[in-house]
């Protein structure tokens, strides 16, 4: 009877044991299993989400340079392009869904930043300051022009000078190709700023995508003489653009700039001799000695290629921009895009200015310190510095094999009678 019972004792005693054992196992297992599924989930979705947004950034872009192309000088954020942009989007995120069952928090995600560029397009058309959050921080830098995208490369092409020359004009009108991108300030890098080191001046350059262009202009370089040294140590290769106008109405135009900022600086006619009466021009001051373009060019051509500088004429610039940038374009090797239908000749300031291609929209010109109206010089002051620069500008004309005509300028009523 012991012995039955001892046995009765443990055979009930070691099926709880096991089914316990059992049990937790059972539910551990359960738990573990539960956890990978949610886990797998989660990510699936996460990577949803980020392929999503990724097709909806490439398709941003590709309508941002088709609408570069076709209507290339629209540099300005318009409702319509955001409107159409976001509703794009929208599609794109929504055949996603459709084809592989997106959850619908991801495309209200995608329909709520549509809605906040739309918000925004409307308030900077109300002349209101947009404000941006940091959700649609991706969506904005597709919007405004990619500038997060690519890579920052040292410049390929620079506009070297010449000051008061139009590199300004020509700077804003080669922005408009979707296949540049430059720097809007004059970096100063190879005449101020070479100590601070090249990687220093890469960080100043736009981002660029493959094809594209970076550029800087800094007009001062063309007469600093370590400048081509310096550039043609960073890159041997590399494309100059030099703007070179009337040496006369160039330093008339200069002057004009420095006595807006300093009325008290004497005459331009006292500035310009040494001695008047003896008719000794004063070639050290800057305003003159910046159109003597042929000693500067000397200095270039000791390390530079013809073949890779490109001389615009400012005067042409001004009369017939078409022409002149469908020559710089063909230097850089892109795409006749600028062409006569983004200039508007505003007569008020007497030179042209940017728009867009559309007959509705309104010019866009430079600054209030260009177009100013060069003061009233002696015309026999005019004379002498004709016949000073002469003997320079017929130099000039063999180095490049480019006849400018500034002789027959010596009424000193040319295009170029502005700022």
């Amino acid at each position: 009877m012991a012995f039955w019972s001892s046995t009765s004792v443990f055979t009930s005693k070691v099926p709880r044991k096991i089914l316990f054992m059992f049990t937790l196992s059972l539910s551990v297992t359960y738990l573990f299993y539960s956890l990978m599924s949610c886990y797998n989930s989660f990510q699936f979705q996460e990577n949803y989400v980020y392929q999503g947004r990724l097709v909806t950034e490439e398709t941003t872009f590709v309508t941002l340079r088709e609408k570069l192309y076709s209507t290339s000088s629209q540099i300005y954020l318009d409702e319509e392009f955001v409107e159409r942009t976001a509703t794009e989007q929208t599609i794109a995120v929504s055949s996603i869904r459709n084809s592989v069952g997106i959850d619908e928090r991801t495309a209200g995600w995608v329909r709520a930043q549509a809605a906040t560029t739309r918000s925004a397009a409307a308030a900077a058309a109300a002349g209101e300051p947009p404000e941006f959050s940091t959700t649609d921080s991706e969506l904005r830098r597709a919007v405004n022009c990619t500038s997060d995208y690519g890579v920052k490369k040292l410049p390929q092409a620079i506009i070297i000078g010449v000051k008061k020359g139009g590199t300004r004009a020509l700077l804003e009108a080669l922005r408009v190709h979707p296949d540049v991108r430059a720097v809007g300030n004059e970096p100063h890098f190879f005449d101020r700023n070479y100590e601070k080191g090249l990687d220093w001046y890469r960080e100043l350059m736009p981002s660029t995508l493959e094809g594209q262009i970076t550029m800087e202009k800094t007009p001062s370089y063309f007469v600093t003489n370590s400048a081509p040294k310096r550039i043609h140590t960073m890159a041997r290769d590399i494309k100059l653009i030099i703007v070179v106008r009337n040496p006369v109405t160039r330093a008339i135009s200069d002057y004009t700039q420095t006595l807006s900022k300093r009325p008290e600086i004497p005459t331009f006619e006292v500035l310009a001799f040494k001695n008047r009466t003896l008719g000794l021009i004063d070639a050290s001051w800057s305003a003159l000695r910046i159109g003597i373009y042929a000693l500067h060019l000397e200095s270039w051509m000791q390390y530079f290629p013809l073949s890779q500088m490109h001389f615009v004429s400012g005067e042409r610039l001004i009369v017939d921009p078409a022409g002149e940038m469908a020559k710089v374009q063909d230097f850089l090797g892109l795409k006749r895009i600028v062409t006569d239908k983004h200039f508007y000749f505003n007569k008020t300031k007497g030179f042209p200015c940017l728009k867009k291609p559309e007959d509705s929209s309104t010019p866009r010109c430079l600054g209030k310190s260009k177009g100013r109206t060069h003061p009233k010089i002696d015309p026999d002051v005019i004379r002498r510095l004709h016949k000073f620069y002469k003997p320079f500008n017929m130099m000039f004309y063999q180095m490049t094999g480019q006849n400018f005509q500034w002789e027959l300028e010596e009424d000193g009523n040319s295009p170029g009678s502005r700022d």
